[in-house]
């Protein structure tokens, strides 16, 4: 995943690279709030939370429009660092919280909530999606850990995609049987933060909180990951507890996001290396930046959903799927003819 010099070469242009994705964070949230089927002006939205009135501009703005806007902003930056997290333990620069088969495990045991047991509620059925996404996560890490030489990048990968395309076929098995929860299902399965409470998400936060942080901690120990697993036990570096604490960040990071939000795709893997074109491989920088512009990707990705079709907005995983596909393929191009 070497590339070319970052843009921001110095200490300064970083932090100023980072305060201003931060700037941009807020502005977009501001966003966010204001806009969609009802323009409320920032008046009002200032008004809701200072003098609260029981009128429907402010009650839009706090049980949607601010619910819907945090959870873009804790998932966005989840699903970059997880993303960036996968890149340097399986050594893939496609890597991404689908690769690994996280979309998959919480699909499927939420369709298993709704199709078997016939759950409704909306907390259940986020930690059911919350617990399939920490399985395969944890799965994918023991099959690639099985053999003489413990866990490598190609093995890792091969144990994704396997977990992917049999949590995949389950899924669609389940839904085939079940027609009606296919319907209850699939603006979940588009991926979206559309109807998502505060209250409701407060139970996965705690999860997404731990697993920034110990990414993190964890950022020293990856940039030394990333010069090989000869040179860190050289260095005295522990791989397999390193990568096992990897493992764990991705469960925390990219399963709570998809328990909260479904499976967005995409982002895991744009922001990552949109970040390094800025800051490098240094993931001292790599890993604040991919949180803050993570935050503000799937942010405007929600913004323009509604702005395109106000009566029906289109869901941020669709948007997210427009904006990321076009860079994936010129990225596994790009690796293509680096390789040829």
């Amino acid at each position: 995943m070497t590339g070319a010099k970052e843009i921001f070469s110095s200490t300064y242009i970083k932090w100023t690279g980072l305060f201003l994705g931060l700037f941009l964070t807020g502005l977009f949230m501001v966003l966010s709030v204001s806009v969609g089927v009802t323009d409320i002006p920032l008046s009002e939205i200032i008004k809701s939370f200072t003098h609260f009135q029981n009128n429907n501009d402010h009650l839009i703005v706090q049980t949607t429009r601010v619910p819907r806007t945090v959870i873009a902003v804790a998932v966005g930056a989840s699903l970059a660092v997880a993303g960036a997290i996968m890149q340097v333990l399986t050594r893939n620069p496609l890597a991404s919280p689908a690769t690994l088969g996280v979309n998959q495990g919480a699909s499927l045991f939420i369709v298993l909530s709704i199709a078997v047991f016939s759950v409704t509620a909306m907390m259940p059925l986020m930690i059911a999606g919350f617990a399939g996404a920490a399985l395969s996560i944890f799965l994918v890490y023991i099959l690639g850990s099985v053999g003489r030489d413990g866990m490598t990048p190609l093995k890792l990968t091969l144990a994704g995609a396997a977990i992917m395309a049999l949590f995949s076929s389950l899924t669609q098995g389940l839904l085939t049987m079940n027609e009606k929860s296919l319907e209850e299902l699939l603006f979940w399965l588009t991926g979206s933060v559309e109807g998502r409470s505060l209250s409701l998400a407060m139970p996965v936060f705690p999860f997404l909180a731990a697993g920034h942080l110990l990414a993190l901690g964890l950022a020293r120990v990856m940039n030394v990951l990333m010069m090989g697993d000869d040179v860190a036990r050289g260095l005295g570096i522990k791989i397999g507890i390193v990568k096992l604490l990897g493992v764990i960040v991705i469960a925390f990071l990219a399963g709570g996001s998809v328990a909260i939000a479904g499976p967005v795709v995409f982002v895991g893997l744009v922001v990552p290396h949109f970040v390094r074109t800025l800051v490098g491989n240094d993931h001292r920088w790599l890993l604040p930046y991919s949180m803050v512009y993570g935050a503000v990707l799937l942010l405007v990705a929600d913004i323009c959903g509604r702005l395109i079709m106000q009566q029906q907005p289109i869901p941020a995983g669709v948007m997210t799927t427009l904006i990321g596909t076009p860079f994936f393929i010129y990225l596994a191009r790009r690796k293509g003819r680096i390789q040829g």
